[in-house]
């Protein structure tokens, strides 16, 4: 039967989560906790509390949201229900009451008539018989049927009467009969007792001479309480009414907020809905974005080839014109005779310019081709300045010169008329035009692209024969040939080489190859950066090897600012979003360092909240590397970046909460541990690093406090931050102060309620939040630890504090921490107890007031002889605790010898049991300076009770520690006890010795404990047999 149900309820959450009726599902996840069917619950709670689904910002928006709460509306309506239907059952026995009473009043007004016309007549006759008196002892004992008749009419003048208490004692007492039946004899009348009462008066002189008034006045009486039946029915018929109202409105309310509920999850749903439309085509759109400048990248490398081409022979055709001129001049007598060569080398100039237009009108030429065209002008021009003409071939010499003066021109007009505009972001085109106007001449510079050329196709065959460890000598090559190359393709195959240089490179030579990108990404320009070296980030970003993602997570950090400002929040960010989830640990390390490094370069703070939730998301990771580096560098610089320390606050202590209130409770219900919480493995580690976040944002807390006071008396001057006088002016309310105020008014009170989840075990939690409040102590000062911390918790543990440096406002929010209930109260023992005395009484300056309090709560309590023991036990739990601290020590053991050389039996009693649980957090030298000879004192006690309690102390002592003199005084005492041949304290003692025995088994391979463990058994059946006992009494016991 149980698995058709769970099968059902299983179907029934399938449905509702695929069609997506969430209102329905959140209502059947609270109706099966309501059922205890929490098993069949568990797939509602992951689906509600998956962040993904509901995120925390959105929800801490909604929370913000002041809107009637449904729930204690719907409580209201069903107090109001109770309460009307008590008014419709008190209105109903009210109408039959006044039914009885008329009734009566008809038959007391007819039986006074005719009463009074007998009297009237035996007086007139002054003859009637004299009425005997009846006596009780006439009467005899009480028949049963006439206990029953009397029971009945008690019960009912007491129920007439309005005497309910006692008529329900009447019911308990009376348990041989059933007073709501009453069997029909002549004695079951209306209002009986009453009856009976006419009858014994109309049956006795004496009784009716005294009363022969007495029906006209109870007449009256009952007139009068007729008509106070009447107001009174009237009354409950108006507050009937009212209540009436009240339910229709509420019901109209409650109607009301259902239907705008409904509207916001709509009106939550179609935001969601347009998000995602809207990043769906920011994305594509950025894609396109990308694709385009990546086809501009390809058209300015091809309008730099052309540049470089036209400037080369420009600057060819001025040298040449220039030699030609100069050369004629000197060697004018000369060219007359060489005419005929110089007319043979034009003519092969001609055809070298013919040739090179017909290059350039082809769209597809090559560089290379350009640059063999180039290098043949140049050696024409060389051999005709070198020639030697005659003084009368002058003229045939200007028009040589001439005639290739015109062919370059035509070159020249030919690149200009094939080349677009561009603009000098693109550093490759800046470095193409200075080569050649910062070189000697054109030779090296075809050289030098030739050499670029021959590097960048060699250097991919060269890379996989060169040792790992020797590879990133090959870096400034690899750097020149991607920076000087004029073809993207061949950039981007040479930037997956820098990228692969090595496989899986440690960190030295990670830094290596990051100093290389980040030179080569200041040379190159940001057009580059983003269009060449960002995409192999993300070619890398799944890769298997770690330290290839390991690399890309540095570049997320060191390349950001060499690229526009809106890719940096764009692009970067989604890289560094990403690598958070990575599954190594040192790839998410990286990503929180470079996330830290990238926040001061966001153009914005557009992106705060999405940079909010990765930092708890790192905050809350289970690496410990992660951890660290999220809370030394991220913190701090998503609070100086975002300055947004009051939303980081509210949402921490949000996480908090949450983190220990989704834990499932422990204990049975209505018991003080049904108010706690049983913490997972995960759920604890995230409590401890949040609590550590706090403590990190601590300063700014305080800096903050500071920088926002509205008094001009803070000084951080003598090391008094906060004075006595700043505090008087605080506490007169006359300003606002919400940066102070924060700590105690959210701060505390929510650390107080999660410290009140905890159980006892969990002391690392309650450490850390009692390292935190040390920590406020320190930074606040000794005034503000003595005025407004110390108030907040003694309130909180039920005890009385001056609330004087607190406004009139505050004072009413700190007085609601005291508890109200007996379980309350425990809770507070139990739970802020501890930190009350290590967190705020464990403060240096207030050791003398911390043993003040303890003694008086060790000494004083155990004089209070109605002390309930479990309140005791709760005492004893927090100096455990307090314990824990070594500073401590001293004072627990000076306080603890005062209650072990009392003459009060409970504080020895107490003595034993303090020592008893405090042995685990003490060292061998103090067990044997101060716990055995207290023990030993109490041991040698006459009181039994004492001596029994010291047994159990000695069994903690020998369990927590092996050292032979330790063992030999146990031995030896143990040994007294057993000598005293007491049952109980031979019990006791071996209770004790089979407590250590079995507490802490030792691992099977260590034949030597186990070869002791046997002996220390053995020897416990030898001490168990000289006692002497029965074995019926070991068998029981």
């Amino acid at each position: 039967m149980d698995v058709e149900r769970s099968s059902l309820c299983n179907c029934v959450v399938n449905f509702l989560l695929e069609e997506n009726y969430l209102l329905s599902a959140f209502e059947l996840l609270h109706e099966l906790l309501d059922d205890g069917r929490d098993d069949q619950a568990i797939r509602l709670k992951d689906f509600f509390a998956d962040p993904s689904h509901f995120p925390p910002d959105q929800i801490s928006r909604f929370n913000s949201l002041r809107v009637a709460d449904p729930q204690s509306l719907l409580e209201d309506k069903e107090a109001l229900e109770e309460k009307l239907a008590i008014s419709d059952y008190e209105l109903r026995l009210a109408q039959e009451d006044i039914l009885k009473l008329k009734a009566e009043v008809q038959k007391k007004t007819e039986a006074t008539v005719d009463q009074l016309n007998g009297t009237n007549a035996d007086a007139s006759a002054n003859d009637g018989p004299d009425i005997k008196r009846v006596t009780s002892s006439d009467l005899g004992h009480l028949k049963d049927h006439e206990r029953r008749d009397l029971n009945c009419a008690v019960k009912e003048y007491l129920l007439l009467a309005g005497y309910r208490l006692t008529a329900m004692t009447f019911y308990e007492e009376v348990t041989d009969q059933n007073l709501d039946v009453w069997q029909n004899s002549s004695a079951c009348v209306t209002d009986a007792l009453r009856h009976y009462y006419y009858q014994y008066l109309s049956s006795t002189t004496e009784a009716a001479e005294d009363t022969a008034f007495s029906p006209d006045l109870e007449k009256i009486a009952m007139l009068r309480e007729n008509e106070s039946l009447v107001k009174e029915s009237d009354n409950l018929k108006n507050e009937i009414q009212s209540l009436l109202k009240r339910k229709s409105l509420a019901d109209g309310q409650i109607m009301a907020l259902t239907k705008s509920l409904e509207a916001l999850q709509k009106d939550v749903k179609d935001k969601e809905t347009l998000i995602q439309d809207l990043k769906q085509s920011l994305e594509s759109q950025r894609k396109e974005l990308n694709d385009c400048r990546a086809e501009i990248t390809s058209l300015k490398m091809h309008i730099e080839g052309a540049r470089s081409g036209r400037t080369l022979l420009t600057s060819e055709d001025a040298n040449m014109q220039a030699s030609s001129v100069q050369n004629c001049e000197e060697e004018i007598t000369l060219l007359q005779k060489e005419i005929d060569r110089l007319k043979g080398m034009t003519s092969i100039a001609t055809e070298a310019l013919e040739s090179t237009k017909h290059e350039e009108d082809i769209t597809g030429t090559e560089d290379e081709d350009k640059d063999v065209t180039v290098e043949k002008i140049d050696e024409v021009g060389e051999e005709a300045s070198s020639v030697s003409m005659p003084p009368g071939s002058l003229g045939d010499s200007l028009l040589v010169a001439n005639q290739s003066s015109n062919a370059t021109s035509d070159i020249t007009e030919k690149l200009e008329d094939s080349s677009f505009s561009e603009t000098n972001d693109n550093g490759v085109n800046e470095k193409a035009e200075d080569v050649p106007n910062s070189m000697g001449n054109h030779p090296q510079k075809i050289m030098g692209l030739e050499t670029i050329q021959i590097l960048s196709d060699a250097l991919p065959k060269i890379v996989p024969y060169v040792l790992i460890n020797h590879r990133e000598e090959l870096l400034p090559l690899i750097m020149c040939a991607i920076e000087r190359h004029p073809d993207s393709t061949t950039r981007d195959s040479l930037t997956h080489t820098l990228f692969n240089l090595i496989k899986r490179p440690d960190e030295q030579q990670r830094r290596i190859i990051m100093d290389a990108c980040v030179t080569l990404s200041k040379n190159v320009g940001e057009m580059r950066t983003e269009t060449e070296l960002l995409p192999q980030c993300w070619e890398q970003i799944n890769h298997t090897y770690e330290e290839r993602r390991l690399l890309v997570a540095q570049s997320c950090g060191e390349l950001a600012e060499f690229v526009r400002p809106e890719i940096r929040d764009s692009l970067i960010l989604s890289i560094v979003q990403q690598l958070i989830e990575d599954s190594a640990m040192v790839v998410r390390e990286a990503a929180a360092h470079n996330l830290a490094l990238l926040l001061p370069l966001f153009p914005n703070m557009d992106k705060y909240f999405k940079v909010e939730e990765m930092m708890f998301q790192l905050v809350c990771d289970p690496s410990r590397v992660v951890v660290e580096t999220s809370l030394k560098e991220l913190v701090p610089a998503l609070v100086k970046w975002g300055n947004k320390l009051d939303h980081i606050l509210r949402v921490l202590l949000s996480y908090i909460l949450s983190s220990a209130q989704r834990c499932p409770l422990s204990g049975v219900e209505d018991s003080v541990e049904s108010h706690l919480r049983v913490l997972g493995e995960r759920e604890r580690w995230n409590l401890d690093v949040l609590l550590r976040l706090l403590t990190e944002l601590l300063p700014f807390v305080h800096q903050k406090a500071i920088e926002t006071c509205p008094f001009h008396s803070v000084s951080d001057s003598g090391g008094t931050l906060f004075s006595t006088s700043v505090l008087e002016l605080y506490a007169g309310g006359r300003v606002e102060w919400p940066a102070f105020e924060w700590l105690h008014v959210d701060c505390f009170p929510n650390l107080i309620q999660l410290a009140s989840l905890l159980p006892q075990k969990e002391d690392t939690i309650r450490n850390r939040i009692t390292k935190f409040l040390l920590a406020v102590s320190e930074r606040f000062g000794d005034n503000y630890l003595a005025d407004i911390m110390l108030p907040v918790f003694l309130v909180a543990v039920g005890d009385n504090a001056d609330l004087k440096c607190f406004p009139l406002a505050i004072q009413s929010r700190i007085r609601g921490l005291r508890p109200k209930t007996v379980v309350a109260e425990r809770l507070a023992t139990m739970c802020v107890l501890p930190l009350l005395l290590a967190g705020v009484l464990g403060s240096p300056g207030k050791h003398e007031h911390l043993t003040e309090y303890l003694r008086n709560l060790l000494l004083q309590s155990t004089f209070q002889e109605d002390q309930p023991a479990k309140h005791n036990a709760e005492i004893y739990n927090s100096v455990r605790f307090l314990c824990t601290s070594e500073e401590h020590h001293t004072m627990i053991f000076n306080i603890l010898w005062e209650m072990v050389v009392s003459s009060n039996i409970n504080m020895k009693i107490s003595a034993a049991k303090l020592l008893k649980v405090i042995v685990p957090y003490i060292d061998a030298k103090i067990a044997s300076t101060h716990v055995l000879p207290a023990l030993v004192t109490l041991g040698s006690d006459q009181n039994l009770s004492v001596k029994y309690a010291s047994i159990e102390a000695f069994g903690s002592v020998a369990q927590h520690f092996k050292n032979d003199m330790i063992v030999e005084k146990i031995r030896i005492q143990m040994d007294a006890f057993l000598e005293d041949g007491s049952h109980e304290a031979t019990i006791a003692v071996v209770r004790a010795l089979i407590f250590q025995l079995t507490a802490t088994p030792p691992p099977s391979s260590n034949v030597t404990r186990r070869r002791e463990r046997a002996n220390a058994f053995c020897e416990s059946i030898r001490a168990l047999d000289a006692t002497g006992l029965f074995l019926s009494r070991i068998r029981d016991f």
